[in-house]
């Protein structure tokens, strides 16, 4: 039996870099884990690859390291989004209450929205001023007929 005397410890090849690479996919590996977005039972993995090489007088090896790390994938999130259509023109708008014409209270702000994300009061504006536009219109119109 051949007895083997290597002296090479793996923290220490390339004067660290092999160390110093597992390092940084560790970290990788680390980040992942705490990321609220991906499932924590997954399993990450982290490999060193060696290759070994040697000279034509096999006097000489040659150690090449590469390390990589597989990540666990983010989860996928998914919204609802309405869409209509006026004509030539196509509306889409996230859906934000639970229903199709739902009202809900934001709580990011503290105002009463519809299921489109449009502040209630803001609505109201655009509504009041359109009942202002159409009665002024009706006031002038029946003006011109009383001046006829």
């Amino acid at each position: 039996m051949v007895k083997h005397h290597i002296k090479a410890q793996l923290s220490s090849l390339a004067e660290g870099a092999l160390q110093e690479r597992f390092n940084y996919e560790l970290a990788k590996v680390a980040a992942n884990c705490m990321d609220v977005n991906t499932d924590s039972k997954k399993k990450r993995k982290i490999t060193i690859n060696i290759s070994v090489t040697t000279d034509d007088l096999r006097q000489d090896i040659y150690l090449d390291f590469e390390t990589k790390s597989t990540l666990a994938p983010r989860e996928n999130v998914g919204t609802r989004v309405l869409i209509d259509q006026s004509g030539d023109e196509i509306y889409a708008n996230e859906l934000l209450s639970n229903q199709r014409g739902q009202m809900f209270f934001d709580p990011k702000d503290a105002t009463l929205k519809d299921d489109k994300g449009t502040p209630v009061e803001e609505i109201e504006s655009i509504q009041s001023e359109e009942t202002k536009q159409n009665d002024t219109s009706k006031i002038h119109s029946f003006k011109k007929q009383a001046n006829s």
